[in-house]
């Protein structure tokens, strides 16, 4: 079956066809720049956009750096703040005419790697942390979503910031940190999940996986940890197998 999945960021707008029984894009993606500002309005037509340019009529999956509940935005992460309490998925649908599933980003890059990535197979608590601008974050329970953790924006232990301040990509270049001074922040910061939700695989994500072995050496955690297998195109590929998940038909 193919499904038309959409990610939408702080900077650019992606979408391609997708397999949803193998995971490959067949079509090639398409990317059009978030306008600014990032409101529902300008989005939402961007969105058409992507739906017309593919010729598509069916099951829409797309994904949204904000917590979504039922369909409502209630948050907005590099997007404008009119985005909150915003019914998106049902602008979404009235725009482009097909059924949609909205889901936070993380969340659908998180069903890409646990369907066709490095969590596949995996049963017990896996957790999905994309390492970049901010931190994205999700989990699974024996393959059971538990969406919209946010897990970016806590705080850790006797520090005054969100951890995305201290142990994302970002703050790696803003603090001119070599691998294993980053490293440390980021066992840091797993260590305090693993206090909370005692996952038994961490998947890292994100544009920095692609150099995961410049830092996997200095990690010190107790449950296993692996590079994520689908990076840049998870977003795309994760947003178009929800919108035909039973997992994800509520969101």
């Amino acid at each position: 079956m193919d499904i038309l999945g959409i990610d939408i960021g702080g900077s650019g707008i992606k979408g391609a066809l997708v397999n949803v029984d193998n995971g490959e894009m067949i079509t090639e993606r398409l990317r059009i720049p978030t306008p600014q500002p990032a409101s529902p309005k300008a989005v939402i037509k961007v969105v058409k956009q992507l739906v017309d340019h593919f010729e598509y009529s069916g099951p829409l999956g797309v994904g949204i750096p904000s917590i979504v509940i039922n369909g409502v935005v209630l948050s907005a992460a590099n997007i404008d703040d009119r985005w909150i309490n915003y019914p998106g998925r049902e602008g979404i649908a009235q725009a482009t005419g097909c059924p949609v599933t909205l889901m936070n980003d993380a969340d659908v890059a998180g069903f890409a790697e646990m369907r066709f990535g490095a969590g596949r197979g995996e049963d017990g608590v896996v957790m999905i942390f994309t390492l970049g601008t901010g931190i994205g974050s999700c989990m699974f329970v024996n393959g059971q979503i538990v969406p919209n953790l946010e897990l970016g924006h806590i705080y850790l232990p006797r520090k005054k910031h969100d951890a995305e301040f201290s142990a994302s990509d970002r703050a790696r270049k803003e603090h001119k940190l070599d691998w294993k001074e980053w490293a440390k922040r980021l066992n840091s910061y797993f260590a305090y999940i693993e206090a909370l939700f005692s996952p038994e695989l961490l998947v890292i994500g994100g544009g920095v996986s692609k150099k995961y072995e410049k830092f996997a050496p200095y990690l010190r955690t107790r449950a296993r940890v692996v590079p994520a297998q689908l990076r840049n195109e998870a977003g795309i590929i994760g947003a178009a197998a929800a919108a035909v998940s039973k997992e994800a038909v509520s969101q």
